[in-house]
């Protein structure tokens, strides 16, 4: 596992070492963080339980908090220079955010809701700690990393102490089917980018294999067409036709 622990954070350092994309990854870590603090805002609205409106309120000041940090920190490195790469805002962020934007509060029972966000918000304590370290050459984006990863500790906490308290009997197997749904929703993603990329291939191969043939049939046929003006009379099989 050590290699692949290098390669991915080496991976991890190359995307973080362009400006470009260092931008665009704070800029969609802001969303998703206003998105998820929002959500976690209904989330306290709907829930019964008492103790659990007031973490769901913290957690989502927390989350709100995050994405001001995230904003202004974007907007701090675009200030930077006058000039930005015209893909700026028209390139699709990498992945590796924080998760949260396959949250849903409606209908969701308590129990299900603090196992999702459990999980989570470990793997995005498990990435912020990651891009805490690749990212020495920017102070100030270190230091909005080590007070998020802060916090993101503390919901992670949180979630699972009130997980075991409200589903005592069966809080492993939430998080599990947590756990579960989170790698099948990755993988539909997966999916959908390999299906895509497999069928430009195919689109492609089409072109360059079907297309010629015909192309060539049809320049064969063009050349046995008589040239210039044929007169509609020579074409009539019948001296009676209407047509």
């Amino acid at each position: 596992m050590l290699p692949f622990a290098t390669m991915l954070r080496s991976l991890h350092h190359w995307v973080w070492s362009d400006f470009d994309r260092r931008v665009r990854k704070l800029i969609a870590f802001g969303e998703v963080e206003g998105d998820g603090g929002r959500d976690i805002l209904r989330a306290a609205e709907l829930t019964p339980d008492p103790l659990l409106r007031r973490l769901y309120l913290a957690h989502a000041i927390d989350e709100l908090h995050h994405a001001d940090l995230f904003r202004q920190r974007s907007a701090a490195l675009l200030r930077t220079r006058s000039t930005h790469s015209s893909s700026l805002f028209n390139s699709s962020p990498l992945p590796g955010g924080h998760g949260l934007d396959d949250l849903t509060i409606e209908g969701e029972p308590d129990h299900r809701l603090l196992a999702f966000l459990h999980i989570a918000e470990k793997a995005a304590a498990g990435r912020f700690a990651i891009y805490r370290d690749v990212v020495d050459d920017d102070p100030s984006t270190r230091t909005i990393f080590e007070e998020i990863l802060r916090d993101e500790v503390f919901h992670m906490n949180y979630t699972y102490t009130q997980l075991a308290r409200i589903s005592p009997a069966s809080y492993r197997r939430h998080v599990w089917r947590a756990r579960a749904s989170r790698l099948w929703k990755r993988y539909l993603r997966l999916a959908a980018v390999v299906a895509g990329a497999f069928g430009t291939v195919m689109l492609t191969l089409q072109y360059f294999i079907l297309v010629p043939p015909f192309a060539w049939l049809a320049k064969r046929a063009h050349r046995c067409e008589p040239v210039g003006w044929v007169s509609i009379r020579d074409r009539i099989e019948s001296p009676t036709s209407l047509y």
